[in-house]
């Protein structure tokens, strides 16, 4: 019984199931450690957690009212976070602009091919969920979650660097890395289908880079509750800087073949800057703890259920 704990610390990096999600959001909310020889009572209640980053120091948070620079010129660099705190950014329900929660104005205008497709997919939440051990969620082995969902599934701490021809993006989940290139290549016509495809910017002015991504391989899906892709789908980005401190991060899917309409996943999603020495956390798929997760909860667990 002394290695469960263990297990349920670790599985917070994987976050593929309820479970992993419920552990993950309280491991992104730990209290600060008491500095050594400092008495029990003076450390943080347990009521008032403060955020820190990958090495322990305390995060400060937002001055109200404090007034920020504006934005620099073709410029999206920075340690970006959720502005409303990292649970806005966990997707548990899907896209967070289009969640599966059973509202007229949520449901997704399929294709019957969407349908049919939908129907196959077998998530462990939302109105469709299946038991840990009878999912077929790509990510299951620990495949990666492909793109878009990449930014629709625990979107937390994200890394940006620029170059003159290129941006790269570093996801803290996964420890995932997209490059968008912004030489003026177009898209390849005939791609070979890539987890994350292959993504060209543009600048649209002075505060806006608009990415087209296409050539992402079918296997993946849109979101954690299983919404389906076909090769035909092509996902348009915009990187809206607001000003010095603030990012608006929009995402839309286009799969004629899955629906019958473009739909915003990611509409405006608010993103703050951290400070230039921020570190962020570890969050890594590892095979081994997995296996240990569906060993001693997620198998379990599903057993008991069926009785």
């Amino acid at each position: 019984m002394e290695e469960v704990p263990t297990v349920l610390k670790r599985s917070a990096a994987s976050g593929f199931v309820l479970a992993a999600l419920i552990f993950s959001s309280l491991a992104s909310a730990q209290t600060a450690p008491a500095q050594s020889g400092t008495p029990k009572e003076a450390a943080p209640a347990a009521s008032e957690p403060v955020d820190v980053d990958g090495w322990g120091r305390p995060i400060s948070p937002d001055v109200k009212g404090q007034k920020t620079a504006p934005a620099p010129a073709h410029d999206i660099s920075g340690t970006w976070a959720p502005a409303n705190g990292f649970l806005d950014g966990l997707g548990p329900y899907g896209a967070k602009a289009m969640p599966e929660d059973g509202k007229p104005e949520h449901e997704l205008p399929y294709t019957p091919l969407g349908l049919e497709a939908l129907k196959r997919t077998r998530p462990t939440i939302g109105f469709r969920s299946v038991l840990p051990a009878e999912t077929n969620d790509p990510v299951n082995n620990c495949d990666p979650q492909g793109f878009p969902r990449e930014d629709l599934f625990q979107l937390r701490e994200t890394q940006i660097f620029q170059t003159p021809v290129k941006v790269a993006i570093l996801y803290q989940f996964d420890r995932i890395w997209r490059v968008i290139w912004t030489d003026g290549r177009e898209l390849p016509k005939d791609p070979e289908p890539r987890w994350f495809g292959y993504s060209v910017g543009k600048w649209e002015d002075d505060d806006t880079l608009v990415v087209e991504t296409a050539g992402i391989d079918e296997r993946s899906w849109v979101d954690l509750v299983g919404r389906p892709h076909s090769g035909d789908l092509r996902v348009e980005e915009r990187f809206h800087r607001v000003d010095h401190d603030h990012l608006e991060w929009t995402v839309t899917i286009d799969d004629p073949k899955m629906y019958t309409k473009p739909w915003v996943a990611l509409d405006k999603f608010p993103m703050k800057l951290e400070p230039p020495n921020f570190d962020v956390r570890e969050m890594i798929c590892s095979p081994s703890e997995n296996a240990d997760y569906y060993r001693l909860i997620g198998n379990p667990a599903s057993e008991k259920s069926r009785q």
